[in-house]
């Protein structure tokens, strides 16, 4: 009596788990390419998470007066203001002798960006690093 096996290796794939695994590696990186390229345009600046590990030497406040639509320049967080054509000359005193002269600049919300670039190019002409401070979210 010869009995016959009929042990036969079963050659189909379940393809299940590999479209698991697919799909899983798909969301993954949509998640990290939307992580990686953040929008180019949101502009809402005075807050922020990140931290700069480098210590300002100088701070420089700008205050806006909506009613008269004036500003007022303080170094240092004094309460006396500044006049703008002085600002250059105070902070080259405070920063003359500084290894790695560093700027901080403090701006009010409503202030236009014409002011704050005015900062950005008295540091920029006397290589002054410069900071743009936030407050934390």
């Amino acid at each position: 009596m010869a009995i016959k096996r009929h042990s036969k290796v079963d050659s189909s794939f379940n393809m299940a788990s590999m479209t698991d695994i697919v799909f899983l590696l798909l969301i993954f990186f949509l998640v990290t390419s939307t992580l990686v390229n953040p929008n180019a345009l949101k502009l809402l600046l005075p807050k922020s998470t990140n931290q700069v590990s480098a210590k300002p030497t100088v701070s420089i406040s700008i205050k806006h007066y909506l009613p008269s639509n004036t500003f007022s320049y303080h170094i240092n967080g004094k309460n006396t203001p500044v006049p703008l054509g002085e600002i250059e000359g105070l902070i080259q005193q405070e920063l003359m002798n500084q290894e790695d002269p560093t700027v901080s600049l403090h701006v009010d919300k409503t202030v236009p960006m014409e002011q704050v670039v005015n900062m950005m190019n008295i540091a920029k002409r006397n290589q002054y690093r410069i900071i743009l401070a936030t407050s934390p979210e």
